[in-house]
């Protein structure tokens, strides 16, 4: 009985590769994996932030910071979105980095409104290295 799996789209009998996959390995700029990186942090603190601001709860737990959460909450899955983007070599990732960057700075700028609170601090500083990283890659050439 052979496999489903035999000459699908993930590999053959040659080991061809998934074309995402020679995105990744062949056409990947040490720029777009520092961008990459740098997008699954942002994702990440933005997801603690998120975690760190429900277990204040309470009085905390108004509308501005129910927004600022359902900004963090966009900013992680933009960030997410750049990345895969970038890794498919997407037509589109110029302007899915740049839209990121501008979610990125929208939700620094809320976070900084705390800046007596370290943990908001720290979600700032990464949403803001994110957005200037995304930038960058629209100075990529095609």
């Amino acid at each position: 009985m052979s496999s489903p799996f035999k000459d699908s789209i993930y590999a053959s009998k040659n080991q061809e590769v998934f074309p995402m996959m020679m995105m990744m390995t062949e056409t990947m700029t040490p720029e777009m994996q520092a961008c990459m990186e740098v997008c699954m942090d942002c994702h990440k603190m933005c997801m603690e932030t998120m975690t760190y601001c429900m277990s204040k709860g309470g009085k905390h737990m108004d509308k501005s910071m129910m927004s600022m959460m359902s900004m963090m909450r966009d900013c992680s899955e933009m960030c997410m979105m750049c990345m895969n983007m970038m890794m498919s070599g997407s037509e589109f990732m110029e302007r899915t980095c740049m839209l990121c960057a501008q979610m990125c700075d929208r939700t620094a700028m809320a976070c900084e409104m705390m800046s007596d609170d370290a943990k908001m601090m720290e979600c700032a500083a990464a949403c803001r290295k994110c957005a200037e990283s995304c930038r960058s890659m629209h100075m990529m050439p095609a």
